[in-house]
């Protein structure tokens, strides 16, 4: 007798749906079973206000961990830099891929990148992280842009600039990767101008903690360098008490002598929308061995962030 399908959770836009089917077929390799995947609306989908007045990116992800809870699916697959840093006791992380490219992009309208865009050029963005850091980037650069607030599906946003509504739009690397467009970016942000979200470009593989034997198979996805990276970002988020739509950006890097990696190096910048602001801190230090390792060089920065006026950045925290 055949086992039943394993259900697989996934949001119903391109780019979930491309990302759940590439964690689906690893899993029918590494199981044996075959994999069906779910199609759940989550209020982010179909709500048409802007992220940061709906709660922030943790309206992606409530719907699939509810139907976790309600077992209707066996796992679920989420854009990691969605998920709330508050993690549920009833669900598990079980698996934490190799990262993709965590850049920030830019597709500009002839060809142009971030340096070359013309005077008061209209870039779009849903992301008060990505507002702060382009607008601070072009204020000390002597540029005059204008950051226009963004939402809707890569296509739709990618739509603003053929229209000729926005000069350029700036998204993710990684999600453009997984839908094969990578063709389209006219510029790669260094993470020298745009750190990116914490746990950007990583995907988080989630079950029911009772489902012990699922979260053990699906751990044979994990990479261990990836998972100790984004569990120092995501705790420096926690611990500026910064939900999804904060303007916090965090970038944990792995600094290798040759072949063999030295330490961990973790970067973080929360500032003013208007870029008028920022406040951007580094620390360095042993690879982290275990999670709890990784939390605390996260809350080590946050300290030290906070100690140089991040928290009057973060704009009003909701209760």
């Amino acid at each position: 007798m055949t086992e039943r399908a394993l259900r697989l959770g996934t949001r119903r836009s391109k780019l979930a749906m491309a990302q759940s089917g590439q964690v689906a077929e690893a899993v029918r390799q590494l199981t044996g079973r075959p994999v069906e995947l779910v199609e759940i609306t989550t209020y982010g989908d179909t709500s048409r206000e802007h992220l940061a007045q709906i709660g922030g990116t943790g309206v992606f992800v409530a719907a699939l961990r509810e139907a976790l809870v309600r077992d209707e699916v066996d796992f679920a697959v989420h854009s990691l830099k969605d998920l709330p840093t508050a993690h549920p006791a009833e669900l598990v992380l079980a698996a934490v891929p190799k990262r993709e490219d965590p850049r920030d992009v830019l597709i500009a309208r002839d060809g142009l990148t971030f340096a070359g865009l013309p005077e008061g050029a209209r870039v779009g963005t849903g992301s008060p992280r990505r507002m702060a850091q382009l607008n601070a980037y072009a204020r000390s650069h002597g540029m005059a842009i204008q950051t226009v607030p963004i939402r809707g599906n890569i296509d739709t946003r990618i739509g603003y600039v053929h229209k000729g509504e926005l000069d350029a739009v700036v998204l993710a690397a990684a999600g453009l990767s997984r839908i094969g467009r990578t063709g389209e970016v006219t510029d790669f942000l260094s993470v020298d101008t745009v750190l990116p979200a914490p746990g950007q470009g990583a995907l988080a593989i989630e079950c029911a903690a009772h489902n012990a034997s699922l979260a053990a198979a699906l751990a044979e996805l994990d990479d261990p360098f990836t998972r100790v990276a984004v569990t120092a970002e995501r705790s420096l988020l926690a611990a500026l008490e910064a939900g999804c739509s904060a303007p916090v950006g965090a970038l944990a890097d792995l600094l290798a002598d040759g072949q063999i990696v030295k330490e961990m190096r973790l970067r973080g910048v929360v500032g003013t929308p208007d870029g008028s602001t920022l406040v951007q801190l580094s620390t360095t230090g042993p690879v982290p061995e275990t999670e709890t390792q990784a939390m605390a060089l996260g809350r080590e920065l946050a300290v030290e962030m906070l100690a140089k006026g991040a928290a009057g950045l973060m704009g009003e925290r909701a209760l």
